[in-house]
């Protein structure tokens, strides 16, 4: 699924790993998402498209899933998908157009 996407774009966004303590950088692009044409977070991935994969998958899916429920209003439609690339474990998430 990585190697499909040639590059961030502006419905495509790359995170090498979940922030949790400054969400802000990656719940920015989720509103933006929602507020435009919907996108993709890939979380696992570096911006050169090198996979690193995430140690927590179902901790961080979790986290992010309640990160969007408490600091976005109103709620965007999301879906959380797991993922294995490379052997990696890759969260994507999709965000629906608002």
């Amino acid at each position: 699924m990585v190697r499909q996407i040639i590059a961030e774009a502006t419905d495509c966004d790359f995170k090498v790993a979940l922030e949790t303590k400054k969400p802000k950088s990656w719940l920015k692009s989720v509103s933006a998402f929602a507020n435009g044409i919907g996108g993709i977070l890939i979380f696992g991935v570096a911006d050169n498209k090198e996979i690193v994969g995430l140690e927590n998958i179902k901790g961080d899916a979790e986290k992010i899933s309640r990160l969007i429920k408490e600091r976005i209003t109103p709620l965007p439609q999301f879906v959380l998908t797991p993922i294995m690339e490379q052997e990696k474990n890759l969260l994507v998430l999709s965000v629906a157009a608002g």
